[in-house]
């Protein structure tokens, strides 16, 4: 049945219920109205009223809930369904728009795969040259410098050598961002050794104490669902770092029933604004790649604990 059908039969009956009770009620109208004939009309045109709205509500009831579900849905947050019940033109708009979130979902993860991928190339791509062009020349650099300062007299060879002492400074901040860029230990050693190598010089250059627990024989992970992992963690503690004012961070690495779940929780003020920024968006964007669950819970004063629960890739037969 229509929604047009529906709506007009909900009336229909309440209209043809107030005309029986007109027809075979031992009700009058006098001229002018007494008022107890005045109060049986005003109750009955409330109970009508009353009827009327509640049938109303319950027949545009999936609107409401169609409504709301399209005001707050979030394609980073897939699964956001309306159940369908029975026939008819609303069930079938729900249909409709449960089957246009399931295609936006699908080609929002498509769309976000290739710029996080085309991100990573070009990570490797300036890493690698940052590497090769910009840390050999400063490492030539320094052999210069140590010669000149070698052969020099006061006071230019104490110029000389300050002047080493901030290019070999400038050499390590470059092998620090070309880690950051493209953690190489990544690829050679895996995960554990990469978010051990992370921990230890965040700590190093934040000062934060950093706590890790990672457990042993965790099962192994493709080369993808790693590298997010590894950029979780990377974009957590650098939030730590900037907003969370905190003294203290835990990073684990657990089983979690098929699954391994990256944990990273610290003792800052929490999260205030409403809305999230453009670092945990990126992170719910890295989590759909792999069909991971992304959990972030925060409370003003309280810290903030990130949570991604990643499955692990099944073996091929």
């Amino acid at each position: 049945m229509s929604l047009f059908w529906r709506i007009f039969g909900l009336n229909a009956v309440v209209l043809g219920f107030a005309t029986a009770l007109l027809l075979w009620a031992p009700v009058t109208v006098s001229v002018p109205v007494l008022l107890t004939e005045a109060v049986i009309l005003v109750g009955g045109l409330a109970v009508m009223l009353v009827a009327n709205g509640a049938l109303l509500r319950w027949g545009l009831a999936p609107l409401d809930r169609l409504t709301r579900l399209m005001t707050t849905v979030d394609l980073l947050r897939p699964g956001q369904r309306l159940p369908v019940a029975g026939g008819g033109e609303v069930p079938e708009l729900i249909r409709t728009f449960n089957a246009m979130l399931d295609r936006l979902e699908h080609e929002r993860a498509t769309s976000s795969a290739r710029v996080l991928f085309a991100q990573e190339a070009e990570r490797r791509r300036i890493a690698q040259e940052l590497h090769d062009e910009v840390g050999q020349s400063m490492t030539a650099i320094l052999l210069v410098l140590g010669r000149a300062a070698d052969d020099a007299d006061e006071p230019l060879r104490d110029e000389l050598q300050q002047a080493q002492e901030i290019t070999r400074e400038s050499l390590d901040e470059v092998r620090r961002l070309v880690r950051r860029l493209r953690p190489g230990v990544l690829d050679d050693l895996g995960l554990v050794s990469a978010l051990s190598s992370l921990t230890h010089d965040f700590a190093t250059h934040t000062g934060l104490r950093v706590l890790r627990r990672f457990e042993p024989d965790l099962p192994a992970l493709d080369e993808e669902t790693e590298l997010v992992l590894y950029r979780v963690a990377q974009e957590s503690l650098t939030n730590a770092a900037r907003h969370a004012d905190a003294s203290r961070v835990e990073v684990s690495l657990t089983r979690a029933d098929g699954a391994v779940a990256l944990t990273v929780a610290d003792d800052g003020r929490g999260i205030e604004a409403a809305c999230e920024g453009a670092g945990i968006r990126g992170m719910r964007e890295r989590a759909l790649l792999i069909g991971a669950a992304l959990d972030i819970t925060s409370a003003p004063g309280a810290g903030t604990r990130t949570r991604l629960t990643a499955p692990v890739p099944r073996k091929q037969p």
